[in-house]
């Protein structure tokens, strides 16, 4: 009759499957078997049911861990990456229904979003401050890299904009009032806290996937 280690082993690895770090997930709850036997905790008959209370059983594992490797840095950045540049495109879209099509919603529309500008910036804020509590809570210690490439590749067609718009290229007549000299200003200021707000959202993040 096969022990419980080895039955708790041979139960995880038939619901691991063919997954990438399985021999490497196998390893680490051997180690943890050893543990628990060098503790004495194993001796008597209920040996397996102690494994399960104590690692959780074979199954749950397998399903945290697809969980957990199905999460890349990658698909994280381009998720992020991809929605920064939805709320850009979307941006652009408003205005140019504004202006082309005389929609009574888009008027009321517009009229809220110019009259709360201010609640542009701090949606914005709230976004970026989830998406660095994303990364923080998938990614713990890593994520710090991983946030930063991020950052960096959505500030592109944040930077872009604020060239068009402080440079003029956009007429600023697309806007209305809501180009003024002191919003545009505000604006560049919010854009250079984005990333401190971000990096308050990893770290409580990190905080607590730990």
């Amino acid at each position: 009759m096969i022990g419980a280690s080895e039955r708790f082993l041979r139960e995880l690895s038939v619901e691991l499957g063919r997954l990438e770090a399985r021999a490497d997930i196998l390893a680490e709850y051997e180690s943890h078997l050893y543990e628990l036997e060098a503790a004495r905790l194993l001796d008597g008959d209920d040996a397996y049911d102690v494994i399960v209370r104590e690692l959780g059983s074979p199954r749950k594992i397998a399903e945290m861990w697809r969980q957990e490797l199905g999460v890349t840095p990658r698909r994280l950045q381009g998720l992020f990456g991809g929605l920064n540049v939805f709320i850009f495109a979307g941006g652009a879209l408003f205005v140019f229904l504004y202006h082309r099509f005389a929609f009574g919603w888009i008027d009321w529309l517009w009229n809220v979003v110019t009259s709360v500008p201010f609640l542009l910036i701090g949606a914005y804020a709230l976004f970026w401050g989830l998406v660095g509590y994303e990364i923080g809570r998938a990614f713990g210690h890593r994520g710090k890299a991983i946030l930063r490439r991020t950052y960096g590749v959505a500030m592109i067609p944040n930077i872009v904009l604020m060239y068009v718009v402080v440079f003029r290229i956009v007429p600023h007549a697309w806007f209305g009032d809501l180009l003024s000299a002191s919003f545009i200003a505000i604006c560049i200021v919010a854009t250079a806290l984005l990333y401190p707000v971000a990096f308050l959202g990893y770290r409580w993040g990190k905080k607590v996937s730990i």
